[in-house]
């Protein structure tokens, strides 16, 4: 069985994103592992005199390595990512660099009707950039909008409508994982991550 780890992109103790990442972490059970990870107590970037990660910050980079494949739920401040997610991805770039080659689906859920659309775009961009270098599943954009009244009172999705669009999109993501894999496997020299320095960029 495929393992995955759920990224919950917020330090509010009451998130929407923790409620869809933990609706999909049991309604998709029988086809993948999703372990649930809180990036809520992890320390604010600060650029260490060398690239060692805190220790913290180096737990959720072996998580990502060992896992087959990422999903990140956002939502949506200000038209961008919340600052403790944009902080995780600046310790992952400057540090350890799990995120290179790693397939990763997006999500979002947001309290307003749009659903977090802005904000997942600005994420798209920053694992695009070189030294994150993120596998992103294409033309999967999965928004919840009105996400205080789209859970019913048992955590799951009450829209049917927005289930069966849920498992569609994660369907493609089992299978974008398998083909990124064997991607690169084919080609184990581009994969490796490039001499990267924010000095010199």
């Amino acid at each position: 069985m495929m393992n995955l780890i759920g990224i919950v992109g917020t330090n509010s103790d009451q998130s929407t994103n923790r409620q869809l990442l933990e609706f999909m972490q049991k309604h998709f059970a029988e086809k993948a592992n999703i372990e649930l990870y809180e990036i809520k107590n992890l320390p604010a970037f600060n650029k260490p005199k060398d690239t060692t990660a805190p220790p913290e910050v180096q737990d959720l980079s072996d998580k990502i390595k060992e896992a087959d494949g990422v999903i990140i739920s956002t939502p949506e401040y200000n038209h961008s990512v919340p600052a403790i997610l944009k902080s995780t991805l600046e310790w992952l770039s400057y540090t350890t660099q799990p995120l290179i080659d790693k397939p990763v689906m997006i999500t979002g859920a947001s309290y307003g009707r749009l659903g977090s659309s802005r904000a997942q775009s600005h994420l798209r961009q920053i694992l695009d950039a070189p030294e994150l270098k993120a596998r992103i599943m294409p033309s999967s954009e999965f928004l919840v909008g009105l996400s205080l009244q789209a859970f019913d009172e048992d955590g799951k999705l009450a829209d049917p409508n927005k289930v069966q669009e849920l498992e569609e999109i994660f369907n493609e993501f089992i299978q974008f994982v398998d083909i990124t894999k064997q991607l690169v496997k084919a080609n184990p020299n581009k994969n490796k991550s490039k001499s990267f320095s924010w000095e010199k960029n």
